[in-house]
């Protein structure tokens, strides 16, 4: 277990979880816009899944194994620090190529750069806060995660829309992406390295307390089979409540995955009545990102309020509560399978909704889920912890396609509130979990 200084002041908090604002600003870029660049290049609807493979398998592959051997790691840089950079860099090169894709497999290509390494950067992220903080202050860390994760993908989701509307041309010639959207991952790329050196030049770590052990496990640490070998064990021997939260984690991201693959074209063709192609779709897209720029602002500000709140009740019933109030958000968009229609601004409604669930499913799992594993193993059992985040986000991107086809008529609009039964029922998975965390001071 690593040495630490005891508490930390909210600033020290702060530029710990600064880092995070660049990799979710980078993230929300493709979030918000990579449906509707696969369908610029000519994807169609029940193709677009398939296309969104990249984020969950290498994270399902990447995560796990940066976090074994970031366990492992000590270096003049640190411990998890060598991996925030290696991964930062590399995500900047993918947010510049990706808008120069000019046909479906340069595009794919681009998204399976960028998420090996925003997963390179983003694992060790969550351990980092585990290390460094006491466990007293580690749901206030998570919280402060959740702020900086709010604050960096309101405003990229929303970027392409403010660029517009300064009169950067959202028009392209067919098979292109519109300067709007080009510069708006320029400016992630510079945004994401840019945050992450601010916290590799703020925030030290501390060498581990007994450095003889860590030197006898280091010495194991390049070893890919025994690492797989401990993942395999891992899913036998995880402590209960890492077991009952992943339950919750799969409905959880499942139903954040069908939003963020069907939302965008969704809209585009239930309120906006268009098609690729058009100027009305590109006022569809565009919108689709001011409504993710909606929920992950709502999440931002209740990020503040989760802070607050972990100080006065269970980190167990919070994300309960939220993501109740998440299911009915995405359940009413799912109303016009029944008749129901919405203009562009009713969307604001649910978007806030989704907000609140988000923030909360950011913060307090790491945080009831930090307190009952081994300190020593705070990195590995995180990213086997991912497994119950990408394994469902893989089974949406296989399976959903033909179910929206053949069970839903083809509506992606409507497999947006099939979304919404998937966060209920998490949230009734989430009685069953087990509160260890300890009252933040």
């Amino acid at each position: 277990m690593p040495v630490n200084n005891g508490n930390k002041s909210l600033s020290q908090i702060m530029y710990m979880c600064l880092g995070f604002f660049g990799i979710q600003f980078g993230w929300a870029l493709q979030m918000s816009n990579m449906s509707t660049i696969y369908a610029r290049l000519g994807a169609k609807e029940d193709q677009i899944p398939l296309l969104w493979l990249a984020a969950p398998v290498t994270g399902l592959l990447v995560q796990p194994l940066v976090g074994y051997f970031s366990d492992r790691t000590w270096c003049r840089l640190g411990r998890r620090r060598p991996y925030f950079l290696g991964g930062a860099i590399f995500s900047a090169l993918a947010l510049v190529l990706m808008p120069q894709a000019s046909a479906i497999w340069m595009a794919v290509i681009a998204l399976w750069v960028l998420d090996t390494s925003v997963n390179v950067s983003m694992e060790p992220f969550r351990a980092f806060v585990g290390d460094i903080l006491p466990e007293n202050q580690r749901k206030t860390g998570y919280a402060m995660q959740s702020v900086m994760i709010g604050a960096g993908a309101v405003i990229a989701s929303s970027l392409p829309f403010i660029l517009a509307s300064l009169g950067v041309s959202t028009e392209a010639p067919a098979g292109t992406i519109p300067p709007s959207v080009r510069y708006s991952f320029y400016i992630g790329a510079i945004v994401l390295l840019a945050a992450i050196l601010a916290t590799i030049k703020t925030t030290p770590e501390y060498p581990p307390a007994d450095m003889e052990a860590f030197k006898a496990m280091k010495k194991q640490a390049f070893n890919p089979l025994k690492a797989l070998k401990e993942m395999g064990s891992a899913f036998i021997t995880m402590p209960s409540t890492m077991r009952r939260l992943a339950v919750v984690q799969f409905f959880t991201w499942a139903a954040f995955m069908i939003m963020w693959v069907y939302f965008s074209v969704g809209i585009a063709s239930a309120v906006f009545n268009a098609v690729p192609g058009t100027p009305e779709y590109e006022a569809a897209s565009n919108w689709a990102g001011t409504c993710f720029s909606v929920y992950n602002g709502v999440a931002f500000f209740t990020a503040f309020l989760l802070i607050w709140l972990t100080t006065k009740y269970s980190a167990k019933y919070i994300p309960i509560v939220c993501l109740l109030i998440g299911a009915l958000g995405l359940g009413s968009v799912g109303l016009t399978l029944f008749g129901v229609t919405f203009n562009k601004y009713m969307l604001f409604g649910p978007m806030v909704c989704v907000g609140v669930a988000w923030s909360s499913i950011l913060a307090m799992p790491y945080a009831l889920l930090s307190n009952s594993i081994p300190a020593e193993k705070m990195g590995f059992y995180m990213g086997v912890f991912n497994f119950f985040i990408v394994i469902p986000q893989i089974c949406v991107n296989l399976f959903f396609g033909p179910i929206m086809k053949h069970l839903l008529g083809g509506s992606a609009i409507a497999a947006v509130g099939v979304g919404g039964i998937s966060m209920l029922i998490a949230a009734l998975f989430m009685f069953r979990v087990e509160d260890k965390t300890v009252k933040a001071d």
